[in-house]
């Protein structure tokens, strides 16, 4: 995995937001020429054309923080808080993300860790817009309970010190709007708004550029934002998360 990678730490010196926010600066072209993307010659798909590690911390912290900062070629460390949000293609099959990318991440977790996985429903005005563009449309295939069943099924013979945490939906799912003023939405005169909106819908149901391109070529797909703006005055989408938690020494 080393070979291949690029791996950069950076002490930040100095005590204010100022000289922080100068040294982070500068290193904005190195960020621009180590996440570079392409697509993938397999499925299309935007990856990055190699893998970058880039690690930032505050070098007059940096003795209470060795045991949390990541060190290249550590491939044993545990971690107390995994956040993965969005961590995968939401079209992939269960099998697929939780082989590639949720079980790794909860084998990672320490004794008391845990793991949030948050992502999208699809139920919510944003995919309303989509489908007016593709009625067909259905990429989130995976609701959480599904993956907590593959995710358990794939790790418990091996890690029977995890635990799978799953809640109802007035407590897993949680809603976030898209900021507008009341009357960009209902005399809809800025095509700058609609722009957004219909921006925020293709990215959260991970429409590719390919569709995206035609599409936009014709108007419909500004009438269609318009329309779904107006019905429910404004716009937003609704998320669902689930966790995954390793119990503590004590405990295990």
């Amino acid at each position: 995995m080393e070979e291949g990678l690029n791996w950069l730490e950076v002490p930040l010196e100095g005590s204010s937001a100022f000289e922080f926010e100068a040294q982070i600066r500068d290193l904005e072209s190195r960020v621009q020429e180590w996440w570079q993307t392409a697509p993938s010659e397999r499925t299309g798909n935007p990856r990055y054309v190699t893998p970058s590690v880039l690690v930032i911390y505050r070098k007059d912290h940096e003795q209470p923080l060795a045991p949390a900062i990541p060190r290249k070629g550590d491939t044993d460390r545990e971690d107390d808080l995994v956040i993965a949000a969005q961590p995968y293609r939401a079209k992939l099959p269960a099998t697929h993300k939780v082989r590639n990318v949720l079980a790794p991440l909860a084998r990672s977790l320490a004794p008391g860790g845990c793991m949030v996985v948050i992502q999208s429903t699809g139920k919510d005005p944003g995919m309303e817009i989509v489908r007016g563009i593709w009625p067909g449309e259905n990429p989130f295939l995976t609701p959480r309970h599904e993956l907590l069943r593959e995710l358990s099924s794939h790790l418990r013979a091996d890690n029977p010190d995890l635990r799978y945490l799953t809640y109802p939906d007035s407590r897993a799912q949680f809603r976030y709007d898209l900021r507008l003023r009341h009357n960009e939405v209902s005399n809809n005169t800025s095509t700058s708004t609609l722009l957004a909106a219909w921006n925020a819908s293709m990215y959260v149901a991970q429409i590719e550029d390919e569709r995206l391109k035609p599409a936009m070529t014709r108007g419909q797909y500004l009438d269609v934002t318009s329309q779904v703006q107006k019905k429910y005055q404004g716009l937003w989408f609704i998320d669902e998360s689930f966790n995954v938690a390793r119990v503590g020494r004590e405990a295990h």
